[in-house]
């Protein structure tokens, strides 16, 4: 961890404290968010950079990983997961359809829905992409000591957990996808 968080309460002994240290553990994890924020910058400004993901954008180049974890999903519930309105939402398919990445197709369930899958196009652009940005990641991750890799997978995996905690709450976007 980066020597100005290094003074920094963890999280384990912030619960141990009394009420009026609970506010110095939320100033601890505000200060740990900000340079987390600071360190995704880094890393995303250098993968980007190293990494294009041309011809797609980053919003749709989310669209394509919400399809790709969840097949047949209709236009409402993609928008829903990614915060858009539907009408922006089916612009966006029409850019990637013209690319070749997605298709619609009708419901099984509703003669009112379009379903959106992945092309075997698409699906190939985001194993191209991942495989790149795989490797640009392993240069860098090789040249850590075997002490800061096991602790960027521990962190990072704490993170997820947490995260995936708040994603799953009820009527969040997850939510919207499961019922799609």
């Amino acid at each position: 961890m980066p020597e100005r968080l290094a003074g920094l309460p963890s999280a384990a002994s912030a619960g141990t404290h009394s009420a009026s240290t609970s506010a110095e553990a939320g100033d601890a994890a505000a200060l740990v968010a900000r340079e987390v924020v600071d360190l995704l910058e880094v890393v995303w400004s250098r993968t980007r950079d190293r990494v294009a993901t041309a011809p797609v954008s980053s919003s749709q180049l989310k669209a394509l990983y919400v399809l790709h974890r969840c097949e047949g999903t209709n236009l409402r519930a993609l928008a829903a997961v990614l915060g858009a309105a539907p009408s922006s939402a089916s612009r966006m398919c029409d850019r990637l359809e013209a690319l070749g990445f997605i298709e619609r197709s009708p419901s099984s369930t509703s003669r009112r829905e379009v379903e959106l899958r992945l092309t075997g196009r698409g699906a190939t652009y985001l194993a191209d992409l991942r495989a790149r940005r795989e490797t640009a990641l392993s240069e860098v991750v090789s040249t850590m000591s075997p002490a800061a890799r096991a602790a960027l997978v521990q962190g990072l995996a704490a993170f997820r957990h947490a995260a995936d905690g708040l994603a799953f709450g009820a009527g969040g976007p997850a939510q919207a996808m499961e019922t799609a």
